[in-house]
């Protein structure tokens, strides 16, 4: 096939069109007078061949597809295939047969044409696999196979030959797409602190509260065909189609916002946890269950969805209220004893720049250890910390031993060392991965909202998402350690204090009723708030560092954002110090400082609770609590750092806008 036959009609057709012209301009020189009858008679030759071009074209395609020739190979091979089957040369169809021409050319000819406006979207070399191409066309989705032959070299690459057959999968594909969206999802609904909610309230109060909730999630899950049934108090569970979750999804899950609505002076919420795409409905149910225990450690108030891909979460927009068990404070002591105790060495460790809260909170578990007499130590990078005069402070009162490089304590782990983790759940913000890997057991002590990337195989997890901090949680568990005589020193009840006086902005947020007493028991310790205050001193680089990013800050949207350049080693603790200072000023809801980093950029952000930074820097990768978080993106400039940043913040506001209008 050295010369198609598209080529051949075209060739014909132009070669008798620069005739016709080449005798027009003759007959125009010798008779000018004559161009009205020469143009009349242009256009009539045109018309002629343009019916003539479609006759001829479709008298051959009814010839050679059609089935009126006898004891020809093409008859006998190919035309008679149930499937709809057309022969290439190159990429032009120049054989097709009747299946073809009447169900993927819906009765027409197109012989001679280029198989991707028939077919758009075909790749031959896909078709040629074992699975073929499925290919969504002429009214129909097609599983199409290729064979092809010839255009070995690059000479003859275009006149390869290619067989298509084509496979109706329309039926096929609408049925699965009726079972994918037919299967079974699992939900758990749950109010969030019944018994704090309810415990105050009226017989009658309560009962038609609980009505008013029981008609909300039953109106909900109405809209399909899913049942509803409550298992226990406050507690309800659902199994719904596929298709209906993809509906609550889409709607962001608006019965967080109707059930916040009920009672706004009592702050009302439910957790939400949901199962999809599971191969199996029990596979759903525990997925629900994880993605349930998820969506609390967050805060509360909001659904997480869990797929084999991983979570999404909706809603979190509200404020975290305080729901904690002092018997569980005791349970977790106990059972923390019970692991040091069974350990030959235990490793602490916080977050990467840890600060003071981190170092705080390993200081206090260092102290447990010491009281159940099990040697310890804190892993920590001296040159990327933020907590350097706290560890100053504890080392001049004779307590060097306690500080050990991360490197360093890999030597002296075993299979029965453990490793307890302070004021992070996040295996990618670990102070040392090494260490986590190679120790035999893991504890987790943290208070920041739970996401995705967490430590999953602790044996121990003390995860309060409404505590102030991981130092209060700390003071709390040293409470309920060794006997009365058994305390921290005062340097170690200092750094406890100001651990939570970092993350609670000195008691102005994030506090509840166990905050002050803790506290005040760091106080009974012997703690003095004007030496844990001078914790937080500064130099003079320090502060003017900080005073430069604070004069950088720019308004959007009710934020005030910092971009910087990159700081001096000795600088960094200026930028969460900044992040803390702009929200004195009027008007800033919610700060955040970006500072490169080489390569990168890191954001610390802070608020004074009106917004959730945890949930914008989690749109960006990092995470943290709803009033502190922070991230790090790689491979960015400070540009595109501001720009991603300002996508997360309209993103936020959008989300705030609609909750509350549907509030």
């Amino acid at each position: 096939m050295k010369q198609k036959p598209r080529w051949t009609l075209e060739m014909f057709t132009v070669g008798f069109a620069l005739l016709a012209a080449v005798l027009a301009l003759l007959m125009l020189l010798l008779q000018p007078a004559a161009w009205p009858a020469l143009l009349a008679a242009l256009v009539l030759c045109a018309a002629l061949v343009i019916v003539t071009r479609y006759r001829v074209r479709r008298w051959v395609a009814r010839w050679v597809a059609g089935s009126n020739f006898e004891n020809s190979r093409t008859q006998y091979s190919l035309a008679s295939l149930s499937q709809p089957a057309a022969l290439l040369s190159g990429d032009t169809v120049v054989w097709y047969n009747v299946p073809f021409r009447d169900r993927v050319l819906n009765g027409g000819d197109q012989l001679a044409g280029r198989v991707n406006k028939m077919l758009p979207g075909l790749e031959l070399a896909q078709c040629g696999t074992p699975e073929g191409q499925v290919l969504a066309c002429a009214s129909g989705v097609w599983r199409i196979h290729a064979s092809t032959v010839g255009g070995g070299d690059k000479a003859d690459r275009e006149e390869k030959t290619s067989i298509l057959v084509l496979n109706d999968e329309t039926a096929l594909r609408k049925i699965e797409t009726e079972y994918k969206a037919s299967r079974p999802g699992y939900m758990i609904f749950s109010v969030d602190g019944y018994d704090d909610v309810f415990s105050d309230m009226l017989d009658s109060e309560s009962a038609r509260l609980l009505e008013r909730i029981n008609r909300t999630i039953e109106g909900m899950i109405a809209r399909g065909t899913g049942f509803l049934r409550r298992v226990a108090n406050g507690r309800y569970i659902a199994v719904v189609e596929d298709r209906q979750l993809e509906q609550f999804a889409q709607q962001g899950y608006d019965v967080l916002d109707k059930i916040r609505a009920l009672e706004p002076g009592i702050n009302l919420s439910i957790s939400i946890g949901i199962g999809r795409r599971a191969p199996t409905l029990h596979a759903a149910q525990e997925m629900a269950v994880q993605a349930l225990d998820m969506a609390q450690g967050r805060g509360g108030d909001q659904a997480a969805e869990m797929t084999p891909d991983g979570f999404t979460f909706y809603g979190g927009v509200s404020h975290g209220v305080e729901k904690r068990s002092k018997v569980r404070s005791r349970i977790v002591a106990e059972a923390l004893v019970e692991l040091i105790k069974a350990a030959d060495h235990v490793v602490i460790m916080g977050h990467r720049m840890s600060d003071l809260d981190a170092i705080g909170s390993a200081e206090g578990v260092l102290r447990i250890c010491k009281i159940c007499d099990v040697p310890a130590v804190i892993a920590v990078k001296r040159e990327a910390t933020l907590a350097t005069s706290l560890i100053n402070a504890i080392e001049d009162a004779g307590q060097e031993d306690d500080f050990i490089d991360p490197r360093s304590a890999l030597a002296i782990i075993t299979k029965e060392t453990l490793c307890i983790v302070v004021d992070t759940y996040q295996v990618g913000q670990v102070e040392s991965k090494e260490i986590l890997e190679k120790c035999g057991k893991v504890a987790v002590i943290d208070h920041h909202r739970k996401g995705v990337g967490y430590i999953e195989n602790a044996v121990l997890v003390c995860h309060e998402p409404y505590a102030s901090s991981a130092s209060e949680l700390v003071t709390e568990l040293l409470q309920y350690v060794g006997s009365r005589d058994d305390k921290p020193t005062r340097i170690e009840a200092e750094g406890l204090l100001s651990g939570i006086m970092l993350d609670t902005r000195n008691f102005s947020l994030h506090t509840g009723v166990r905050t002050f007493e803790a506290a005040a028991a760091l106080r009974r310790y012997g703690a003095e708030t004007e030496r844990a205050w001078a914790l937080f001193d500064v130099s003079l680089p320090e502060y003017n560092a900080k005073a430069s990013l604070v004069a950088k800050a720019q308004m959007y949207k009710g934020c005030a954002i910092v971009l910087s350049g990159e700081l001096p080693a000795e600088a960094q603790v200026a930028v969460p110090q900044a992040a803390n200072d702009l929200l004195s000023i009027e008007g800033v809801q919610a700060s955040f400082v970006a500072v490169a980093n080489g390569s990168m950029v890191k954001i610390s952000a802070r608020s004074m609770g009106q917004v959730n930074v945890q949930i914008i820097m989690e749109s960006l990768g990092g995470g943290g609590h709803q009033t502190m978080a922070a991230t790090v993106l790689k491979h960015t400039s400070l540009e595109q750092a501001r720009v991603r940043l300002s996508a997360a913040i309209d993103t936020y506001r959008a989300s705030q806008k609609k909750g509350s209008a549907k509030a």
